[in-house]
Order: C-alpha cells, then structure tokens, then sequence
C-alpha cells in the first residue's frame, strides 16, 4: 500500500474538480444561449431629437439557434421609452422585430437602457438609445433623412397595417423647415379615406411640426391591400412629383367585435397545406405551377373575400371561394420564366378570410426572383 493518498481522492482537490468542471458546464450553456440570439445593433444612436417629438426605432433579434425561442420579458429603464414586442415564438432563422417609442418629454443628452429576456437564456440581453432632446434642431439628416429642399421628413413612407373595418388610426410625419421663411404645411392629393392635420398650421423656420394622418376605414372599399400616393407642398402653389412623394398603403381586414361567445366557437378555420412555396426549379421552363390546399376545420363556412398578390408576374386561381366545413379548395400558382427578369424580390399572396383567428393569412413565394 502507498505511503501518499491518491490525490484525486482528497476531499479538496474532489471538491476543486467538482467547481471547475460545473464553472465550464454553465460556461458552455451560457455561451450556447448567447449564440441563440444575434442582435443587429445594441447601442442605436439617435442624434438630435426634437422636443417632444417622439422618436420610434426598431431592434432585430434573430434566431441563430437550432430551436425556437421567445421573448419571455421587455423592460425599458424608464417610463419614458415605450416598447412592443412580439409574444409568439422565434423560429430558427426568424427575426423578432422590437419597435422601441422614446417620448422625446425632457430636453438634454439622454441615455435608456432596454433589458430584454429570452426563454434561451436567463442572462438579459441589454439596448441602449442614445441622443439628445433640443427644442431647435440643427442636424436635420439623422432626425429628417427625407430632403424636399426648404422641407425635410421623418419619413416618406407610411403603413397602416392590419386594420380593422371601423378603426380610425393615425399616423404621425414630423417635418422641420429649414428655411428663414415660415412655411405652412399642406398634404395634396388626399383620397377620401384620408385626413390630415397640422400642428402648428404656419411653421417658423428651424422649428419641428407634426402633421396627424387619419385613416377612415370605413369609407375604404376593399378589404386587403390598398396603395396610394399623397405629395407634400414645400410652397404655396407646389406641384406634385417624384421628389415630393409621400406612399401610403393600408391592410384592411374585418371587424369580428359584434361576434358571440357561441360564434366565435363555430367559426370556420383556415389551415393551409403549406405557407410557403419554393419556385427555384423555373430554371429551363417557361413556366412551372404549383398548387396548395386551403382547408376549412372549423365549423361555418370560410369564405376568401379578397387574394392579392404582391409582386408582377404571378399568376393565381383558386377553385373556390367558399370553403364548406371539412373541405378545402385548391389554390393554383403559376410564374412565367420570362417575368423573372422584371422580378427584384420575392413576391407573397395575400387572403383575406373570415377566419377571426386568421382573417389575414400570406403565402411566400420563395427562389422567384433570382436570376436564372
């Protein structure tokens, strides 16, 4: 028998490699979790921002992992920073969009931490926004990127998403006058559907206004998409053009408010035989058609009210727009070689239902706008 103790037997050196070998197991799973989730940017820089002008930015959170994850708890450092974030799971692959609204209520250089927490980790991921609240801006491009001349935007661009037969939704422009002169903002070209207000009516120079678009969804016709273009005067007798140009699209679907308890449990059901197609395989046709099964599990009849398609050169059918309980319809799509040339991104088709659950479903289109 030796003289020494098996020194892997001792007690301290047990409990030494029992300590380092659980330190590199929560390492390797900490590690592992961080790996789950790419952020596009932490620390967003805002620049100057306008006195009480809130400001919305956005965060992209993207699974890298192999497993679906969700955001499980969102907290800003201050009642001032407002964020929405999405409840359902990330897929792998997928992105969660997190639209942070800073109030822009206190002048002077701020700082707001967001913590966020996943369900692939208990470490918090941690946001920051940056910037500076002044009543008189002069760093216009960061703040107003959208450069009309004497006129600068927040934006151009405006998106009423998801709305439903009845609301009345607004959306806010910011715009700052950059000239000496005062200037008295004028939305032209309006269709019924939309109105709009000034604050201030008359804009001095260097001073920041917000002009209230309003959407009446009742006086819109079709139930889906619907696009338009409205033009921002930047003088008194402006004409309208491309470089004053302000786009407008709006996704209406219907109202389902008046229904029951009782019918709300018969209602039908939209399930899809999948919700993507893949038209890689064009190469060397003139064209290829796939078809889809639109199934009702529900209890009422389903009824498609409207298809589009957002994208040229799709081509669809379907063999039914009513779709009895327990049956389903088949839905054709079909693209053409030749358009593919005209094709910058991947199109998607959009249905709108009577499914209150799924009263807007879209369908990808995957592989159609590459070159071949």
């Amino acid at each position: 028998m030796s003289r020494y103790p098996d020194p892997i037997n001792t007690p301290i050196l047990k409990k030494y490699l029992i300590f380092n070998i659980l330190f590199l197991v929560f390492g390797l799973l900490a590690a592992s979790a961080q790996n789950a989730v790419t952020i596009d940017q932490e620390i967003r820089s805002l620049g100057e921002v306008p006195w009480q002008q809130p400001k919305t930015v956005t965060f992209e959170l993207k699974n890298t992992s192999t497993s679906s994850w969700r955001l499980t708890d969102v907290h800003a450092s201050c009642g001032c920073t407002q964020v929405i974030w999405p409840r359902e799971d990330i897929k792998p692959e997928e992105t969660a969009t997190l639209q942070v609204i800073f109030d822009a209520r206190q002048l002077g250089s701020f700082q707001k931490e967001i913590e966020v927490y996943t369900s692939a980790s208990a470490e918090p991921i941690y946001l920051t926004l940056q910037g500076r609240v002044v009543t008189t801006v002069t760093d216009y491009e960061d703040s107003f990127p959208i450069d009309l001349g004497s006129v600068r935007l927040n934006n151009n661009v405006v998106a009423f998403d998801d709305v439903n037969r009845g609301e009345k939704p607004e959306v806010i422009l910011q715009v700052v006058n950059t000239s000496r002169e005062s200037y008295k903002p004028e939305l032209m070209h309006l269709p019924s559907y939309l109105s709009a207000r000034y604050i201030p009516e008359l804009l001095a120079g260097g001073r920041v206004g917000r002009i209230h678009l309003t959407l009446n969804s009742e006086k819109l016709k079709n139930y889906g998409l619907t696009e338009t273009t409205i033009y921002l005067a930047r003088h008194l007798g402006d004409k309208v053009g491309t470089e004053n140009e302000i786009d407008v699209s709006v996704v209406l679907l219907p109202s389902f408010a008046q229904l029951s308890a009782a019918e709300l449990a018969t209602a039908p059901q939209l399930s899809l035989s999948q919700d993507s197609l893949d038209f890689s395989a064009l190469a060397g046709k003139k064209k290829l058609t796939q078809t889809l099964l639109i199934q009702n599990s529900g209890q009422s009849p389903l009824e498609i009210s409207n298809m589009q398609v957002q994208g040229k050169g799709v081509a669809i059918s379907l063999s039914s727009r009513t779709i009895a309980p327990g049956k389903s319809a088949k839905l054709k799509v079909t693209i053409q070689h030749a358009s593919l040339q005209q094709m910058k991104n991947d199109p998607h088709i959009l249905l709108i239902t009577n499914d209150p659950a799924q009263p807007k479903k879209t369908i990808n289109i995957y592989g159609a706008s590459r070159k071949q």
